[in-house]
């Protein structure tokens, strides 16, 4: 099953309320992952807070082109929990 971003709703800061295809749902805090050029406009948090979720893309984008992969926004929501730990060693997230 291919993991999509169904929903997700700004709470503060760098954090988004995301809901996945596969009925999870979680806190992703994205304060880490906003490096290179393209992330430097969502450092402002007024601009970071305006995303909307790409239906076509099936995750959250921003206007400035920025998105990041339904993965990885999985793993900022749940990488401490012990059980998804293999699964995030597949996708490489952790080594």
């Amino acid at each position: 099953m291919f993991l999509h971003v169904t929903s997700a709703k700004y709470l503060e800061d760098y954090k988004i309320r995301v809901s996945f295809n596969n009925g999870r749902e979680g806190i992703a805090d994205l304060s880490n992952a906003l490096k290179g050029k393209q992330f430097e406009l969502l450092k402002n948090k007024i601009e970071f807070a305006n995303f909307s979720v790409d239906k076509e893309l099936d995750t959250i984008v921003w206007s400035n082109g920025a998105d990041f992969a339904p993965e990885f926004i999985f793993f900022q929501a749940f990488k401490d929990e012990s059980g998804l730990q293999q699964q995030f060693r597949q996708w490489g997230y952790i080594i």
